[in-house]
């Protein structure tokens, strides 16, 4: 019996079959992203990422402060690579515990400097912008408030909604405490939680003030986009009021997008942000269901009432939004 054929077979074998696993055909490492974005976003931008680079990605998806919060309890010894989120206060509590990677140059100057930290641990990549949506058969645009502030004002009791038990509202008001300090916003708290009806969901805001349960609510604004772009069915007795000069009413939304320090795939890591934040990653954003403005400039979402060139945001320190400070002062008032 010739025994040198089948140990040749079997060397040459054994040189192959790290290669293939490294192509990912034994099933080798999958870039893993833990994903607070929304989930059938990512289902557009993933395959397009791994057609043109060949990286394999697992997404885990989760909300904004379960994944944060988990992230701060694995540490160095998450699985994670990536953290993407749809608020930016849960990138600020990663990036404070010193979890993330410093972003090359390359990656960074692709976005705004209004929409990333300082620190250049982070980006971001997407945005959305508060509104104040509002029954048309109710209330004139011109009888509503110059300020979000005023909603806390008596005028306004039974005739507001809003859902503060999501990472949505809870990024607002992260921006009202960077802005106003917390004694001013915890008045604001109160106040709306005085005038105001709590719904769980800001499509459940939607459709009661489309129906003149409410006059008006707080919502981001791809809520009221969605709807009319597919028939309108609780957003057609309404309208968006944007917020003006700065106003903590129009303040933008960042979501955020990181690598973690403790990646052993950074290199591929940083390929899915180029990606992200480039163009072709940016225009499928625009492109998408999302109807959320991409942040890179070379894009525009066309398909909106409100132009991203047209809102006037506050300037806020996207890594000064302190989560763990906004759900003290809620559960505080009474709303967590």
């Amino acid at each position: 019996m010739n025994l040198a054929r089948p140990l040749a077979v079997a060397t040459s074998l054994g040189l192959i079959a790290p290669m293939l696993t490294a192509c990912g055909l034994f099933g080798g490492p999958k870039l893993v992203i833990y994903n607070a974005q929304h989930e059938q976003l990512l289902e557009e931008i993933v395959p397009a990422f791994e057609d043109e680079t060949g990286i394999e990605v697992e997404l885990r998806n989760g909300k904004d402060l379960e994944l944060s919060n988990q992230l701060v309890q694995e540490g160095d010894a998450s699985d994670a690579d990536v953290f993407l989120t749809e608020n930016s206060p849960a990138m600020s509590q990663v990036e404070a515990e010193g979890l993330f990677e410093e972003l090359p140059s390359d990656i960074l100057e692709v976005i705004p400097e209004m929409f990333r930290p300082e620190s250049g641990l982070w980006t971001g990549f997407v945005a959305r912008s508060t509104v104040l949506v509002y029954n048309t058969d109710k209330i004139e645009e011109s009888e509503l408030p110059d300020s979000i502030m005023d909603l806390a004002d008596p005028e306004w009791a039974g005739r507001l909604s809003f859902s503060p038990t999501g990472a949505d509202f809870q990024a607002i008001v992260a921006a009202v405490l960077e802005l106003e300090g917390e004694e001013a916003t915890r008045a604001w708290l109160e106040g709306i939680k005085e005038n105001g009806t709590v719904y769980d969901g800001n499509n459940v805001v939607l459709e009661n003030v489309d129906s003149g349960e409410s006059e008006v609510g707080i919502v981001y604004h791809y809520y009221w986009e969605r709807d009319r772009a597919e028939g309108g069915d609780v957003s057609d007795s309404s309208a968006q009021h944007y917020f003006t000069d700065q106003d903590p009413g129009a303040f933008v939304s960042v979501s955020g997008a990181g690598v973690l320090e403790s990646s052993d795939m950074k290199d591929e890591a940083e390929q899915f942000l180029e990606f992200l934040v480039g163009e072709e990653g940016q225009q499928i954003i625009a492109d998408s269901y999302a109807l959320e403005y991409p942040l890179n400039p070379a894009v525009e979402l066309d398909q909106v009432t409100q132009p991203f060139s047209a809102l006037q945001p506050p300037a806020v320190n996207v890594s000064d939004l302190d989560s763990e400070a906004v759900v003290d002062l809620m559960t505080e008032v009474g709303f967590l």
